[in-house]
């Protein structure tokens, strides 16, 4: 098999992989949002162990893959389309899909960034898994501000109906208020999903023969 098609056959293989990860749910928080069974880490492994380029390629795939399954999952586009305002609901469909999948699930590739920068390879895949991670968060973050960013004051209301969510609804209102819920709302599976895939990624190229496959070294 020569090199090029050992690449494609490894990245097929890890893309069908993460894609399975990803529909294993560990948790599911009540609100929306899941935690999953390290379904990042294949198209993490990929951007380091061949490059933060050929990672963003994969990571497009990948994010097709997950924008058919969040298509057929769940009622989230279906919620954006508004017949009475057809256009806008197109405009916010299109948004939605970039920002949430196209974008949030490509941005796992670029995790070889610090690879050769940082002379220390666990560390290595570690920042820049960590990285790619937050840079997913970010991409949830803007969807969720300036899509769903409505609907701020009803999960202040009804789904964190505490004093915490009072205290919420006391000191913000209009954007201030979205920002807010954004964060927490993404912000409340996404730590988890990073925190998963550093260790998973730090374990996995503890194991010797694990580390020259990731490294890439039999290249």
């Amino acid at each position: 098999m020569n090199s090029k098609t050992k690449k494609l056959t490894t990245t097929g293989v890890l893309i069908a992989l993460g894609t399975i990860l990803s529909v294993i749910v560990v948790y599911k928080l009540p609100y929306g949002g899941s935690i999953t069974l390290a379904g990042m880490v294949p198209v993490v492994v990929l951007g380091y162990k061949y490059s933060p380029k050929w990672g963003l390629l994969s990571g497009f795939v990948f994010s097709l893959i997950q924008a058919i399954i969040g298509a057929t999952a769940s009622q989230a586009f279906a919620g954006m389309y508004d017949p009475n305002n057809a256009a806008k609901s197109v405009i916010n469909i299109v948004l939605m899909a970039f920002l949430d999948y196209v974008v949030a699930y490509s941005v796992l590739g670029l995790s070889g960034i610090f690879k050769n920068r940082i002379k220390n390879d666990t560390a290595a895949l570690a920042v820049g898994a960590g990285c790619a991670c937050f840079f997913r968060f970010v991409a949830h973050f803007l969807s969720g501000w300036i899509l769903w960013g409505s609907y701020a004051e009803w999960f202040f209301t009804e789904t964190m109906n505490n004093d915490f969510g009072k205290g919420i609804l006391e000191k913000y209102s209009g954007q201030g208020l979205a920002v807010i819920y954004s964060i927490i709302y993404n912000g409340s599976y996404m730590l988890p999903e990073l925190i998963i895939t550093v260790v998973v990624c730090i374990a996995l190229i503890s194991v010797k023969p694990l580390r020259k496959y990731i490294v890439n070294e039999e290249a």
